[in-house]
């Protein structure tokens, strides 16, 4: 016995030395701590796929994208269904835990320029995800072992955003620890590791907060501006996704390669816009020159859209059915490598840009009554839009640039100009790829009825369905719901403290839409 009692502790000891050879939990070909650098660059392809994902709803919603293709047009919801749900699933799972190993890691390395990564895309994650969908979870969103999650106001989201970019302009601007420009270069895509620019989109993410905030005492123009000022200072600073575009699986989700978007039609609102008639009463006085860049004309040579929740109208023959967003007519795919604007296969997925500050600052200063700030800021972000509409398609000429912004459709003088002028503009430019600010502006400025000053550019512009979806009682989308896998399954009772159990929850006001 006592041969076979020692023989058992050495089989013991030899054994307890040999612990990672019999972990079933331990895979030694996948990394258990993954660096910094490993996590990255697929959070980028997260960023862009839950924006473009949902956009196929949300485009219609917003008069983006029309041909009755599915609930958005109607600003409607499907239950017991993941669809709109894509932004909720990259906030929390696609980003969600790898941001927390990114910063965690990092501290630990005190590299802290991926640290202020982490933290600039944690903080486009909340606003982005609160300006879709309105209360979501922030303060337990990654506790372990909770199966519950509580709802936080938006309000609170709002400030957590502000925190967040603060601290990640902090991180940028240090140069103590082990981090550097190098070592991120690699993994960052957008901007290959150069901190000015990560301080520059934080500033962006500042600027779009307190731009939302127009209908609350505490809306402060003046803050905007200063934002405005350090954040994108040209096309040159652009946050852009980039795509390989040499197979499906690396290409634009809005190229013909992903075929995505075949029975999409562009609308008559871009058509207006592009034409003139929105901005001078009559359509064909001012052809814009983007135009031929962002949409198409029917095989007649006219340019046509739809109007919300609408198919090809009866009037045109199938010859000259409306355009999708590729430049084809009807539903036909133009093949690998085709396509127009943002809307093929290697395009880059702009996720902020110069233009759209320009036009934040415009806004925020006409609100302020500073009108030369305004005009300054208005003809920045028309420039600015031209060269980055020239730079993905047909070049756009010096004097075709000119003609326009000496033409009527641009205010020749900072007296002339209108809010009006300033928000139309921007929805023009953030055309394919601004979805949910364009969505936050609509909104916030309650579609046509205005916001709590009375202002209401998009009045005379955007039209309603002729219906809206059954459960809206009459009332147009203001939000989207969670996830319903994540949430409708696992936290229902979370959500009907929130009224998110209710048939028109997706018709109540946002917070930054109510006085």
């Amino acid at each position: 016995m006592k041969k076979i009692y020692i023989m058992l502790i050495a089989f013991a000891i030899s054994f307890s030395g040999c612990k990672k050879y019999f972990d079933v939990n331990t895979d030694p070909a996948t990394p258990q701590n993954p660096e910094s650098r490993t996590l990255v660059p697929p959070l980028f392809a997260q960023m862009e796929r839950g924006v473009q994902w949902d956009s196929r709803y949300l485009g219609g919603t917003i008069q983006y994208f029309g041909g009755a293709v599915n609930v958005g047009e109607s600003h409607g919801w499907l239950a017991a269904s993941d669809a709109l749900g894509e932004i909720w699933r990259t906030c929390y799972y696609g980003l969600g835990a790898n941001i927390s190993l990114i910063i965690e890691d990092s501290e630990k390395k005190q590299e802290w320029n991926y640290v202020g990564l982490g933290q600039s895309l944690r903080a486009w994650g909340w606003q982005i995800t609160t300006d879709y969908t309105g209360e979501i979870i922030v303060k337990q969103a990654f506790e372990p072992n909770r199966f519950i999650f509580d709802y936080d106001s938006q309000e609170d989201v709002y400030a957590e955003v502000v925190r967040l970019a603060n601290e990640s302009i902090k991180n940028f601007s240090r140069t103590d620890g082990t981090g550097s420009v190098v070592k991120l270069a690699s993994a960052d895509l957008v901007y290959a590791g150069d901190p000015a620019k990560w301080i520059k989109f934080n500033y962006g993410l500042l600027a779009r907060n307190a731009s939302s905030t127009i209908n609350k005492a505490s809306y402060d123009p003046q803050k905007v501006i200063d934002y405005v000022d350090k954040a994108l200072g040209s096309n040159a600073d652009n946050f852009i996704i980039p795509n390989n575009g040499t197979i499906a699986a690396d290409a634009n989700f809005f190229g013909p390669l992903r075929a995505n978007l075949a029975s999409y039609r562009q609308t008559r609102i871009i058509v207006g816009l592009l034409d003139g008639t929105y901005f001078t009463g009559t359509a064909g006085t001012v052809i814009d020159p983007r135009r031929n860049n962002m949409i198409t004309a029917s095989q007649d040579g006219v340019f046509r859209g739809t109007n919300p929740n609408a198919s090809d109208p009866g009037t045109v023959a199938n010859a000259n059915q409306i355009a999708n967003p590729w430049g084809s007519l009807g539903s036909a795919n133009p093949g690998a490598g085709n396509g127009k604007y943002l809307f093929k296969d290697k395009a880059g997925f702009p996720i902020m840009t110069y233009s759209e500050m320009q036009f934040l600052k415009a806004e925020a200063a006409f609100r302020k009554e500073d009108k030369q700030t305004a005009y300054t800021a208005y003809l920045n972000g028309i420039s600015a839009s031209i060269d980055f509409v020239s730079a993905l398609g047909t070049a756009i000429t010096t004097a075709e640039k000119t003609a326009y912004m000496q033409s009527a459709s641009v205010k020749q003088s900072a007296t002339d100009l209108t809010l009006k002028d300033i928000m139309l503009q921007k929805y023009l430019a953030l055309y394919g790829y601004g979805f949910v600010e364009t969505w936050t502006d609509l909104r916030k400025y309650n579609y046509i009825t205005g916001d709590s000053k009375g202002n209401n550019p998009y009045l005379g512009t955007f039209v309603f369905p002729s219906a809206f979806s059954a459960d809206n009682g009459g009332k147009p989308a203001q939000r989207t719901r969670p996830r319903y896998n994540s949430e409708y399954i696992w936290n229902i009772e979370a959500l009907k403290k929130i009224g998110a159990d209710k048939v028109d929850y997706h018709t109540k006001p946002m917070w930054f839409s109510l006085p």
